[in-house]
């Protein structure tokens, strides 16, 4: 026999419903409160923080002891967007001093720098103290454009000497080097000390890059001071360096001559032309190619000069045996 349960009251969801923007009034009303009193709070010349909770003091002002009191901003001056150190700067031309900011002193020959707080010497002039001095040129230089060193340079061919440019003298059979500062020999001269002398050059031979070292000819090879045919065997023939000989192919260097390889029966020249390899199946065996000896369950292994065991057997000794024993 089933019980009766009890059932709720019709309409008893719908109250439920009617009930909850009520519910949900209650329980922000305290925050509501809380924002509404920290509004309140709020002093003159203020915000509401864009980001968190609380005010802010407006652009122009800052804060002190809970209020917004305006930045006096001294002549020559305007309010900083930085949020760290003064609340304003200083105009271009002006530099700060204590509360105020008092005008850049530009001296004669000089200009404003790029910070607009100092100030740099005109080009062709130099800061001495206070002021901007005219750079004495000595003769034959001009301006230097580097911001480090001298600030003048000698001309090309002269060279710095204290405070002067003195000529570069060179000598016979020199020029001057790249930078215009010093002299070179020519080629074929080497210097020793203020002068170039002739390098000996030896018959067969040439200057190599350097213009003072030589090499001998193609065909010829150094010999202490000067450059000696290079003898070139029967089947032999001058190597690619032009230096020294190599043999023909089927031939090789045998003291100052070329000796013909001995080819043995069932044997072949190898690539270099300078040794021999025995066929397949054949190995060498001092100066002959003797035939393999292959036991069962072998076979010739890939190099084609010995054996190796069939799959299943392993090697032991001269013979094959089974794996499995």
């Amino acid at each position: 026999m089933k019980k009766n349960l009890p059932t709720r009251p019709a309409g008893s969801n719908r109250s439920l419903v009617h009930l909850m923007p009520l519910v949900l009034l209650l329980a922000i009303a305290p925050t509501v409160v809380v924002a509404q009193a920290e509004l309140a709070e709020m002093p003159l010349n203020s915000h509401v923080k864009r980001y968190g909770s609380g005010w802010q003091c407006d652009r122009g002002y800052q804060e002190i002891d809970g209020a917004c009191a305006a930045v006096e901003v001294p002549a020559n001056a305007y309010l900083s967007d930085s949020s760290y150190g003064r609340d304003w700067e200083c105009a271009r031309g002006y530099r700060p001093a204590d509360e105020a900011c008092t005008l850049v002193g530009i001296p004669a020959n000089a200009f404003l720098s790029s910070n607009g707080r100092e100030w740099e010497c005109d080009r062709g002039h130099e800061q001495v103290d206070q002021s901007c001095v005219a750079i004495k040129l000595p003769a034959h230089a001009y301006l230097s454009d580097s911001s480090y060193g001298r600030i003048w340079e000698c001309d090309r061919g002269y060279r710095e000497t204290e405070k002067a440019c003195v000529a570069v003298t060179a000598p016979a059979h020199a020029f001057l080097d790249s930078r215009g500062r010093d002299w070179e020999c020519d080629r074929g001269y080497q210097r020793a000390d203020q002068s170039c002398v002739a390098v000996k050059l030896p018959a067969n031979a040439y200057f190599g890059s350097s213009g003072v070292r030589w090499k001998c000819e193609r065909g010829y090879r150094k010999q202490n001071k000067s450059c000696v045919t290079i003898e070139i065997p029967h089947e032999g023939y001058l190597a690619s360096s032009g230096r020294a000989w190599e043999c023909n192919r089927g031939y090789r260097k045998s003291g100052e001559s070329c000796a013909a390889v001995a080819v043995p029966a069932n044997g072949y020249l190898s690539s270099s032309g300078r040794d021999w390899q025995c066929d397949r199946s054949y190995k060498k065996s001092g100066p002959l190619c003797v035939a393999l000896e292959i036991p069962p369950n072998a076979h010739v292994g890939s190099t084609g000069n010995n054996w190796t065991c069939k799959s299943g057997y392993q090697r032991r000794g001269e013979g094959c045996i089974s794996k499995d024993g």
